[in-house]
Order: C-alpha cells, then sequence, then structure tokens
C-alpha cells in the first residue's frame, strides 16, 4: 500500500480543523450528541480526494461504539459547511470510524508499568549485580 501523497495529507488535515470546528460550535442540523464532546483525531483521504474517513473519539464520558453512526446522521450538513468553507474541487464524502488509538496507548502504557517490565528497564538493577560480584 502506497503511503498517503502530501496532496492527500494536506487536505486531510484541512478537513480535519473544518470539522472539528463546526463540530466545536454545534450547529449541524439533524445531530444529537447528547452533550458530548468530540475529537477528531485523524482524517484519512482516499487517493481521489473524494473520501474522507474521519476518526473520532468522545472527550470524556461517552460510548466510542456509538460516536460513527451518531455523527453520520450530520453527515451531509457537516458536508455542505465543509464545503462552503474550504474551496475544492469535490466536497469529500464523511465516513466515520471509532478512533481505537487512545486504547492501544492505555495498553502499551500499562505494560510499560507492569512489574516484569519495570524490573528489566530499572536502571539500578545492573549496579547492584556489579557491586555483589
Amino acid at each position: 500500500m502506497k503511503p498517503p501523497s502530501q496532496r492527500q495529507l494536506r487536505v486531510g488535515e484541512l478537513i480535519r480543523h473544518a470539522l472539528s470546528d463546526i463540530l466545536a460550535r454545534g450547529d449541524v442540523t439533524g445531530l444529537d450528541l447528547g452533550g458530548m464532546l468530540v475529537s477528531v483525531s485523524e482524517v484519512r483521504m482516499s487517493p481521489d480526494l473524494k473520501i474522507a474517513t474521519c476518526f473520532v473519539t468522545p472527550i470524556g464520558p461517552g460510548d466510542a461504539s456509538t460516536l460513527p453512526k451518531l455523527l453520520s446522521a450530520g453527515q451531509r450538513d457537516m458536508r455542505h459547511q465543509i464545503g462552503r468553507q474550504l474551496n475544492l474541487r469535490y466536497t469529500p464524502t464523511l465516513r466515520f470510524k471509532a478512533d481505537t488509538s487512545f486504547d492501544s496507548y492505555g495498553k502499551i502504557d500499562a505494560l510499560l508499568r507492569s512489574p516484569d517490565v519495570a524490573r528489566d528497564t530499572d536502571p539500578h538493577r545492573g549496579k547492584d549485580n556489579e557491586d555483589d560480584d
């Protein structure tokens, strides 16, 4: 799989900022998040720039698994607002996915803090063994 082009990255970042602003204002018709705050962590563009996959996660309490379905209800209005904000030839179709990278970071952090790993990474452990010899 090819890495994304500079244009894909640039357009994805523009859409991420625009979408974050739209969700922060909360003026999307047909969208009821029940007061849940949403973070748009990444937007990946298709090579033809016609599909934007938006990775979202709730800030604070909220169910991350239902968030993409909730946001899809207001996709049409968000797409329209992004089209007005950005000067793009085509306004991409928005697809929402739950961002699970934060869960992965938590698991890695828990592993690094486990006693077995802490014992192996303790800088004083090697010095104690050398003094005993």
